[in-house]
């Protein structure tokens, strides 16, 4: 048994490596350049980090923050977020998690709906939050960082106290909610799913077990909220030079700059910005020797991504690719020399992308296609192996509910007894070896009068085109009526393209294949609305509502 296994606060691991690790970096952040253009660093050993963070939860609770209190973070990646995290984790206080990048109206309605007493935030999310308004009734505590002007309240660097010693930090229960995380509202309104200390804590756990992390390795943080695990497990968080909520226009040069500069062993990114990284990589002849393992998730990865991104990569190198979502994370997991050597052919086919085999913590099922809630579970609602049916999840790491939301939580969860099976909301397969094949969401699927069509093992016949960068299928119509179109977004640099040819191509490729030979309407599209968060998911409402516009125009 671990040392950690008894956890149930996030701050005890941070206790934890201060203890047998003082002295190794926990968090790395640029924060300039010398004369010479290289890259300054601040960073805070764990012994740091554990004292910063005792010095501000006395502060914090000298204003009120205690134990439940909700609170809003709205501060950019680096250590001031760190800080304030774990500080406010020693206190009990319940952490309010937005991604800013979902758009200012997603923001108030989702601020409002958690009801937060405290908001800790940047200068500009303060002026956001007084002249919009934001969830004025209930919250009476501010914190400033930066410039503090006609809202009051109190400066974050005033709540900085002299006294580092330990703070007590608050024995929690498992099932005490710890943080309401909101989903990013790409394939629907944002919700806010309920994180106890339970979740948050065994997350943690199932990460190290499933990657074999150890508190030797040194991450490349693109996204913040996994670099808040990273320290968790031991590691070093190096936050880079990029703008998080537009991980596809991350700078490579910068990225690999801060790989090398501090002896990386893993990474963690998005399809978007490893796509992004490799093509960067390939076409200058960079290697990444010190990198171990990476992380890609928030869409499935493309097998031509995973190819090239391993032209980079020492030669037992893996490239992980779990499954999940905010409500469940991780659920299974998969490495890319499986995908390439194992289930590529299946997947340019037509099968799905394979994401591997459930965590041994989690139970995976696949149930009949049902757009109503379902209260309780039964097992007729499973379907036998290799039939595309809704992915459902239930495990240690599946949240029960979203924050006042009771009637998307009864959609999204079935109860069994006292578990909850978490309807994920996407479809896919699990094959006679036991592992899932995602095949889209379920509200993508195309109905027309012949059959079901599912987004991924349509596109990803016609991803194989040289000229095509991604496609989406879309339906235009009423479900039961639709007709299929795929949307086409080409390859950077394309010139002199005759769209007739090409579409023939496409046609000819279709045709292989009995669930696309029936498409015949291909669209090209500038570029695709992706989500906010990953830059990956495809904004396939807003494609089928263009796709339409386009048809009707056309007669």
């Amino acid at each position: 048994m671990s040392a950690t296994d008894s956890f149930t606060n996030m701050a005890e691991f941070i206790r934890h490596y201060a203890g047998i690790t003082p002295h190794k970096r926990a968090i790395a952040v640029p924060t300039g350049r010398d004369r010479a253009g290289r890259v300054a660093y601040t960073h805070l050993t764990f012994k740091q980090l554990e004292e910063e963070t005792n010095r501000y939860a006395r502060g914090l609770r000298k204003i009120g923050i205690k134990r439940g209190t909700k609170t809003v973070v709205m501060i950019k990646p680096g250590i001031d977020l760190f800080v304030t995290f774990f500080a406010l984790s020693k206190l009990g206080a319940v952490m309010v998690m937005i991604d800013p990048g979902m758009g200012i109206l997603n923001l108030r309605k989702c601020i409002g709906e958690a009801e937060p007493e405290a908001f800790i935030g940047i200068t500009p999310a303060h002026i956001l939050r007084v002249i919009l308004r934001w969830a004025p009734e209930s919250i009476n505590c501010n914190v400033t960082l930066g410039p503090r002007l006609f809202w009051g309240g109190h400066r974050y660097k005033d709540l900085r106290d002299a006294d580092g010693t330990q703070v007590e930090i608050e024995n929690l229960g498992p099932e005490e909610m710890g943080a309401i995380m909101f989903t990013s509202g790409s394939t629907g309104v944002s919700k806010g799913a309920v994180y106890t200390h339970g979740i948050l804590t065994n997350q943690v756990r199932f990460i190290q077990q499933t990657y074999d992390i150890t508190s030797e390795d040194v991450d490349l943080a693109t996204f913040p909220l996994f670099g808040l695990f990273d320290v968790c497990l031991g590691m070093t968080a190096v936050i880079p030079e990029m703008d998080a909520t537009k991980p596809a226009k991350a700078n490579p040069k910068k990225l690999i700059e801060a790989i090398e500069d501090n002896g990386a062993t893993m990474m963690f990114g998005s399809p978007a910005l490893v796509d992004t990284l490799s093509r960067y990589g390939v076409e200058h002849g960079i290697n990444l020797p010190s990198i171990k393992r990476a992380i890609s998730c928030g869409a499935p990865a493309r097998n031509d991504i995973l190819q090239r991104f391993h032209r980079m990569l020492g030669e037992n190198v893996e490239i992980f690719t779990p499954y999940g979502a905010t409500e469940a994370l991780p659920v299974t997991s998969i490495g890319s020399r499986t995908i390439l050597d194992e289930t590529a052919a299946e997947t340019d086919s037509g099968g799905g992308t394979c994401v591997g085999y459930p965590l041994k913590q989690v139970k995976v099922r696949i149930i009949k296609l049902i757009d109503d809630p379902i209260d309780n579970w039964s097992d007729t609602l499973v379907l036998p192996a290799g039939q595309i049916g809704e992915i459902v999840v239930k495990g240690p790491i599946v949240t029960r509910q979203y924050y006042r939301r009771p009637e998307n939580t009864r959609l999204a969860k079935i109860a069994e007894g006292d578990e909850v099976w978490h309807r994920m909301g996407d479809v896919g397969r699990i094959d006679e070896k036991g592992r899932l094949w995602f095949c889209g969401r379920k509200t993508h699927r195309v109905q027309t009068a012949e059959q079901v069509l599912f987004t991924i093992p349509c596109e990803r016949v016609f991803n194989q085109h040289p000229k095509v960068f991604r496609t989406a299928l879309v339906g235009v119509g009423k479900p039961g009526e639709q007709m299929p179109v795929i949307c086409v977004e080409l390859e950077k640099g394309i010139k002199d393209l005759n769209t007739t040819v090409l579409i023939d191509e496409l046609k000819e490729l279709g045709a292989k294949y009995e669930h696309t030979k029936n498409i015949q309407h291909f669209l090209l599209h500038p570029g695709f609305p992706v989500d906010i968060r990953h830059n990956a998911k495809i904004g396939r409402e807003l494609l089928a509502k263009w796709a339409g516009e386009i048809l009707k125009s056309r007669g």
